[in-house]
C-alpha cells in the first residue's frame, strides 16, 4: 500500500525562560547567550501510515500527542526530524481553531473550506450536506461566538467530513459532542477508512481499538510502543494502573499452586438439534494459568471457567443459555469493599457487556487473607456474531468510581463462535415472544 503519512525522528523543542525579557533579548540579539530551559515535547518520534489504516494515539495528558498532531497538520515545525504527508489532510484538533467568532456558521463554512483548498461553487454544492450533517438548526446562521462547544464540534466535524480529505486527523476535541453525534461520527469514520486514513486521539481505549489498525503509546514525548492497537492498548492500561499502584506488587513467593480437579469438559451440543439452523456455537479455549496479570498481586486468580445451570464446566455455549462464570482466586492479605467483575469484548477490544459484584453489594465483600475463594458471575449469554471475544477479569478494592486494582487479566477466557445466525449488530439477545393479533 501507498504511504501517505511518513514521520521521521521528529523532536520539538520548546525555549523556556524565567523572564519574558530575557526571550525578547534572545530574539534581538541571538548570538548572545540568555539563561534558557529546553523542554523536549517530541524527541525522535518516527511513524508511517499507509493508505486506507487507520493510526490511534494513545497518552496521558502532556505526552505529546497534541504536539505530534498539530506537526502533522503543519500548524508546527519540528525542531528536528522531517514530516512527508501526501494529500489534503483535515484536522479536527482544538475547538473554533480557524472560526471566526463573529461569523456565522454558514459564513464560517466557506472560510473553512477555502482553508482546505475548496472553492466557492465547491462549497456550495456541498453545502446542504454539510449543514444536515452538523445537525444545529438555526443556528447556522448565528455567529459562531453562541456556540456552545458540542455546537462547535458539529459544525468543525461535519466541515472536515466533507472537504474529500485523503487523512483526517481527529484530537480529543470530539468528546465535548453529545453521545448520539458521537455515534454518527463514527459511523462516518468507518466509513470513511474504506477510502481515506485516520489519525485518531483518544482517551477511550475501547474506542482505539475498536476504529484503528494500530495504535503508538507516546510518553514524555517518546514512542513507548508501536504496533496493533489492542495490544498497544492494553499494554497502555498496564501502565496507568502499574504507574497508579506504584511499588505495591505483593510477594508471590506464598502463593499456592492450584491443584485443579480432573474434570471432564461437557458438550452439550449433543442435547440439541444438529440441523438447528439458530444453534450458536460458542468454543471456549481453557484458562491458561501463564496468561499475563497485573495489579498488586494481593489476589491471584488460579481458574476461571464458564459452567451451565448443572455446574458442569463448559468447552462449548450455546447464545440463549444461561451460564455461569466461575473464578477461583488465592486471596493473600484481607481487603474490604471487595470487588469482582468481567468484561465480554470482541477481538478488537470492544467492551460489548460485562458487570460486578457491586450490583449484589453496592459496598463490597470482605474477604480474608490467605484463603482461596470462588466467585459466581451468572447471565445470559447473548447471541453472538461469528468471530473470536476474550472475557477478561478485574478483582479490586474500593467503589465503582475509585478502586485499586489488584489483579487484571486481560484475556482470561478466549472464545471463538463458530455458527451463527446474527447478520447485524454486535450481538443479540433472545427475544423470548412474539404475537401478532389483528385489531379492528
Amino acid at each position: 500500500m501507498d504511504t501517505v503519512l511518513s514521520v521521521e525522528s521528529v523532536s520539538k523543542c520548546y525555549q523556556l525562560y524565567d523572564e519574558p525579557l530575557k526571550r525578547l533579548f534572545s530574539l534581538l540579539f541571538p548570538s548572545k547567550s540568555a539563561k534558557v530551559e529546553e523542554f523536549w515535547a517530541l524527541k525522535k518520534v518516527s511513524v508511517e501510515l499507509s493508505a486506507g489504516q487507520t493510526l490511534g494515539i494513545v497518552g496521558r495528558n502532556g505526552a505529546g500527542k497534541s504536539t505530534l498532531l498539530q506537526i502533522i497538520c503543519g500548524t508546527l515545525q519540528p525542531t528536528e526530524g522531517r514530516v512527508d504527508v501526501k494529500g489534503r489532510v483535515a484536522a479536527l484538533l482544538e475547538l473554533g481553531a480557524g472560526f471566526n467568532d463573529d461569523f456565522t456558521g454558514r459564513e464560517n463554512i466557506y472560510l473553512n473550506a477555502a482553508i482546505y483548498g475548496l472553492n466557492r461553487s465547491d462549497v456550495d454544492s456541498r453545502l446542504p450536506n454539510i449543514i444536515e450533517f452538523a445537525g444545529i438548526g438555526e443556528f447556522i446562521d448565528r455567529p459562531v461566538r453562541t456556540y456552545s462547544s458540542g455546537m462547535f464540534v458539529r459544525l468543525a466535524f461535519s466541515i472536515i467530513a466533507h472537504v474529500d480529505a485523503d487523512v483526517l486527523v481527529i484530537d480529543e476535541a470530539l468528546a465535548v459532542g453529545d453521545a448520539l453525534f458521537s455515534q454518527k461520527c463514527m459511523r462516518f469514520l468507518e466509513k470513511f477508512k474504506k477510502t481515506g486514513s485516520i489519525i485518531f486521539v483518544s482517551h477511550d481505549s475501547g474506542a482505539v481499538s475498536q476504529l484503528c489498525d494500530k495504535a503508538i503509546w507516546l510518553n514524555q514525548g517518546r514512542v513507548m510502543l508501536e504496533g496493533d492497537a489492542k495490544q498497544v492498548t492494553e499494554s497502555y492500561l498496564e501502565f496507568l494502573y502499574n504507574e497508579t499502584l506504584g511499588d505495591m506488587r505483593a510477594d508471590d513467593a506464598t502463593s499456592v499452586a492450584y491443584e485443579k480437579a480432573l474434570e471432564a469438559w461437557h458438550d452439550p451440543r449433543e442435547q440439541l438439534l444438529k440441523n438447528s439452523s439458530y444453534r450458536n456455537d460458542i468454543h471456549i479455549a481453557p484458562f491458561d494459568t501463564d496468561v499475563g496479570a497485573f495489579g498488586t498481586g494481593l489476589v491471584q486468580v488460579v481458574d476461571t471457567a464458564l459452567r451451565d445451570e448443572q455446574g458442569r464446566k463448559l468447552s462449548v455455549v450455546f447464545g440463549g443459555t444461561v451460564v455461569e462464570l466461575e473464578i477461583v482466586m488465592n486471596v493473600k492479605s484481607g481487603l474490604s469493599n471487595f470487588i469482582v467483575g468481567f468484561l465480554f469484548k470482541d477481538k478488537r477490544g470492544q467492551v460489548l457487556f460485562g458487570d460486578n459484584s457491586l450490583l449484589f453489594q453496592p459496598d463490597g465483600y470482605c474477604v480474608s487473607g490467605n484463603t482461596r475463594y470462588v466467585a459466581r458471575l451468572k447471565f445470559l449469554m447473548p447471541y453472538l456474531a461469528q468471530g473470536e471475544y476474550v472475557v477478561s477479569l478485574g478483582i479490586a478494592s474500593g467503589s465503582q468510581s475509585d478502586h485499586v486494582q489488584h489483579c487484571w487479566i486481560h484475556d482470561a477466557l478466549v472464545l471463538s463462535c463458530q455458527s451463527s445466525h446474527i447478520i447485524h449488530g454486535l450481538f443479540g439477545t433472545p427475544v423470548v415472544g412474539f404475537t401478532l393479533d389483528s385489531v379492528s
